[in-house]
């Protein structure tokens, strides 16, 4: 794959770093999970440049907190939601770059790009795309987006390529090989998701402003 391209594999390697045995999530190996979702998200051109170009924003304010004077305390989300959550909440209501925010928001494009990568799994070689990708997306994000953005990406969908044309813009072979590697990417994805909403609803953070 050429530097810049989506690579399943990065992401399989990266999600699956992601969990320790502690089930604590580890922010490095997610942020560079989600570098390689954004290639994904990227190579399926202008359609979805508005939910890639905020992801990309919103793994920056991450980098920014993991290299920062506090970055110690962004080694985990688990450290990341206690140290942030120390400081009150009004601290945390009142500032819309903090981490647990900026993880909220990409919390929330994981589900829809985990049922849509499943339901590209699980689909047919005729299915289509455009109708896996409506339904992953008011299963998931259209909840949060406003009509207006709702009503312009469901139209953009009608534009999705077909599901091998996808398959192969994973980058690891014929579209079984793809399908293979979905079946064995999805499920640490779900995790990362399942532990992250865990945390998250543990400490009421799943509606922060």
């Amino acid at each position: 794959a050429a530097v810049g391209a989506f690579s399943l594999r990065e992401v399989l390697d990266a999600f699956r770093g992601c969990v320790t045995e502690r089930r604590e999530v580890l922010l490095e190996p997610y942020l560079s999970g989600w570098w390689g979702l954004i290639r994904f998200l990227q190579s399926l051109g202008a359609v979805f440049g508005f939910i890639s170009k905020d992801a990309v924003a919103k793994v920056q304010i991450m980098e920014r907190h993991r290299r920062g004077e506090q970055g110690q305390h962004y080694e985990s989300l688990q450290s990341m939601v206690e140290f942030e959550l120390s400081r009150g909440p009004g601290e945390l209501r009142g500032r819309p770059d903090s981490g647990c925010r900026t993880v909220l928001r990409l919390h929330r494009v994981l589900l829809w790009l985990q049922l849509f990568l499943e339901g590209l799994r699980t689909g047919h070689r005729d299915s289509r795309t455009s109708a896996i990708c409506t339904d992953s997306y008011n299963a998931s994000l259209a909840k949060h987006h406003p009509w207006v953005v709702r009503k312009a990406a469901t139209l953009a969908f009608c534009a999705l390529p077909s599901r091998d044309a996808f398959l192969e813009v994973m980058n690891v072979g014929p579209p079984e090989q793809a399908v293979d590697m979905l079946g064995e990417a999805i499920p640490y994805i779900q995790s990362v998701y399942g532990i992250t909403q865990e945390l998250f609803a543990q400490h009421s953070l799943l509606d922060l402003p």
